[in-house]
């Protein structure tokens, strides 16, 4: 059994750690990294699963941006350690995180990854919607938190510390 809770600045080290063991090297050069420098992650969506003991399991973190102008998250990084894969647990992250999400009044919710597994979870390519190169478009997923609230949107995923001041936040 794990518990969910949100992670804290003293989690940080840990949970970098575990993104360190379960990612190639070299993972902050990504393109989804780059829409994070300066920002911080939404603070209630930064989970972290422990078992009873306390030790760390998993994590999640999504991050703001805007798509063409509009306010979406950017799913990722989950992960769950290779200790533990295989029980589930990358799926309660994801579902409860959403759900979260959702309750916060989040309508769409974006990432980067491979359709056959975020497929279970509502995830779909998302046609028009550009990440930074070198993203190969067929790994664009995203999901509607609000139904329709994906219809028509297409363009660029920029970062919200591109975004002028004033930015009214949430839709």
């Amino acid at each position: 059994m794990y518990r969910l809770t949100e992670e804290t600045d003293a989690d940080w080290w840990e949970v970098e750690a575990l993104y360190d063991l379960c990612f190639a090297p070299g993972r902050e050069a990504l393109s989804s990294y780059r829409l994070r420098d300066g920002v911080p992650p939404v603070p209630d969506l930064r989970l972290v699963a422990r078992d009873e003991a306390g030790v760390l399991a998993g994590a999640i973190r999504y991050w703001p941006v805007h798509v063409a102008g509009l306010d979406a998250l950017l799913l990722g990084p989950v992960a769950v350690h290779p200790t533990r894969q295989g029980e589930g647990l990358g799926g309660v992250l994801i579902r409860d995180s959403l759900d979260i999400a959702r309750g916060q009044g989040w309508s769409r919710v974006m990432l980067v990854g491979d359709a056959p597994y975020y497929s279970r979870f509502g995830f779909s390519r998302l046609e028009g919607v550009v990440m930074p190169p070198p993203t190969n478009p067929d790994r664009v997923l995203g999901i509607e938190l609000v139904p329709g609230c994906w219809q028509g949107v297409r363009g660029d995923v920029t970062s919200v510390a591109e975004t002028p001041a004033g930015h009214r936040g949430l839709e």
